[in-house]
């Protein structure tokens, strides 16, 4: 019988990539839109014409009832959120009632409609929660330390689905995803701010860009490599939390000279970018990097796209964008 999943969040990046992933293991692919961003909905629409939207939302419980009961998935994909960090500073509340409260109605709402404990979840967590790291690198023992609104409601839901699944016996993994990125990551994450401003400069469309601190350093992957990980986690006899990540660190400026190196353009990042003090955060995280060895061991899953093949892509990716434009 051919298995069936439910994605939320499924125009966001990671959506885009576990569609796709999905639909090449011939899977049935429903996903939660809110309706708010129709034109969003169109264009995946013309993407993925095989993949039936459904209007709901993270913050209507009646509504996920009704699109379970509809959908009757074998496996629930959360990854909706309210993803951006620095806006989780200026709308916390939001930030709490969907990327946190909204984990925990999807659990609600799976638990009243599967009275066989048949739906697998998985739920996107995220290296967010480590915060104000307590050792280098993180792994699934680490305690969290959150520094943002985003990061204290990711840490909210990823408890819920640890609760739900020791009270209740239900199929839930927690993908404890470091940084990751891609050709449809969104223009306000720092990463795809670079390839698309590098891609402009390269083809004379401005002179100059801003950007906050250079100094973050992140475990960055490729999106494409971690939805592999999601799906090994729904597939696996039984449930668990594991860090996907790649084991290597480097910072925004490492990020941004490779940018630059990629698309050719000589001399110093000060030659084309300038410090914006507006776009630092109140309260940054420093260093994260993972500790991955768990679900290699257990699940058999390891990154493939290396940083300096993620940053190429990116560049391409937006070069062609923006000579179309």
């Amino acid at each position: 019988m051919q298995p069936t999943a439910l994605i939320t969040g499924i125009t966001g990046q990671d959506g885009h990539h576990l569609t796709k992933f999905l639909l090449e293991k011939d899977y049935k692919v429903f996903g939660l839109v809110s309706g708010q961003r129709e034109d969003v909905s169109r264009h995946f629409s013309l993407k993925f014409p095989e993949v039936e939207l459904i209007g709901g939302d993270l913050a209507d419980f009646s509504s996920l009832l009704n699109v379970l009961d509809r959908v009757a998935p074998n496996e629930v994909y959360n990854l909706g959120a309210i993803s951006f960090v620095g806006l989780s500073f200026a709308q916390p509340e939001l930030t709490s009632n969907i990327t946190g409260l909204g984990a925990l109605r999807v659990l609600e709402a799976v638990r009243k409609i599967d009275k066989t404990n048949s739906i697998k979840i998985y739920q996107a967590s995220s290296s967010e929660m480590f915060g104000k790291v307590r050792e280098t690198p993180q792994n699934e023992l680490t305690p969290f330390h959150p520094r943002s609104p985003y990061g204290v409601a990711k840490c909210f839901a990823h408890y819920m689905c640890v609760n739900y699944r020791e009270a209740y016996g239900m199929h839930i993994s927690c993908g404890i995803l470091f940084n990751h990125e891609g050709e449809y990551r969104g223009k306000e994450f720092v990463t795809r701010k670079i390839s698309s401003n590098v891609a402009k400069l390269k083809l004379g469309k401005i002179n100059r860009f801003s950007l906050g601190s250079l100094d973050p350093k992140r475990d960055w992957g490729y999106a494409g490599d971690y939805v592999e990980a999601m799906w090994l986690m729904t597939q696996a006899k039984n449930p668990g939390d594991y860090i996907v990540a790649t084991g290597e660190t480097h910072s925004v400026r490492d990020f941004l000279a490779e940018a630059l190196n990629v698309a050719g353009l000589e001399g110093g990042i000060e030659e084309y970018v300038d410090y914006d003090v507006n776009m630092k955060r109140p309260s940054e995280v420093d260093l994260l990097v993972g500790d991955y060895s768990m679900i290699k061991q257990e699940l058999g899953w390891t990154p493939k796209v290396t940083f300096k093949e993620l940053v190429r892509l990116m560049v391409e990716n937006d070069l062609i964008h923006e000579a179309s434009q």
